[in-house]
């Protein structure tokens, strides 16, 4: 979530995130879908998914270290932790937004289209993510980011 601006020595990412970034961003993540899967599909469950869509949106554009998740990360909760053993390539991160961003999409236009179960789906596969990252450090995205990488060449 927050980047750390320094580099290893032969390491090809200019600046690392800290990984336990990522994992709280997947925890608050998380916290916003069960509210979406709690309310929905009321309104206020609509406008809850809209946002989390909006952090997925700046992750996915901007990188993760630069949503408010990773602000609240850098500002409440790094502080007060010793440094990271090592820092993560933002890169996959970035993608597992991306793919997250597809479902809040397809959940926001389920719910807007009168199709609650589409939106039900959508919100539930992307909190299966988000929990296997804030329970396990788990990111499913990035696995999918590394073997689509190694698939493509």
């Amino acid at each position: 979530m927050s980047t750390i601006a320094q580099s290893h020595p032969g390491s090809t990412v200019a600046a690392g995130i800290d990984p336990r970034g990522p994992q709280f961003a997947a925890t608050l993540t998380s916290v916003a879908l069960i509210v979406v899967l709690l309310l929905a599909p009321d309104p206020a469950a609509v406008t809850v998914l809209a946002l989390q869509a909006a952090v997925f949106a700046v992750g996915a554009a901007r990188g993760v270290q630069h949503t408010p998740y990773a602000w609240l990360f850098r500002t409440l909760v790094r502080p007060r932790l010793a440094a990271p053993a090592d820092l993560e390539d933002p890169a996959p991160p970035r993608f597992a937004q991306t793919v997250g961003l597809g479902f809040a999409l397809i959940g926001l236009v389920g719910f807007l289209a009168g199709l609650d179960v589409v939106g039900l789906v959508a919100t539930g596969f992307a909190l299966v993510a988000a929990l296997l990252n804030a329970i396990f450090r788990f990111c499913l995205g990035c696995e999918l980011y590394l073997l689509i990488r190694r698939l493509g060449g």
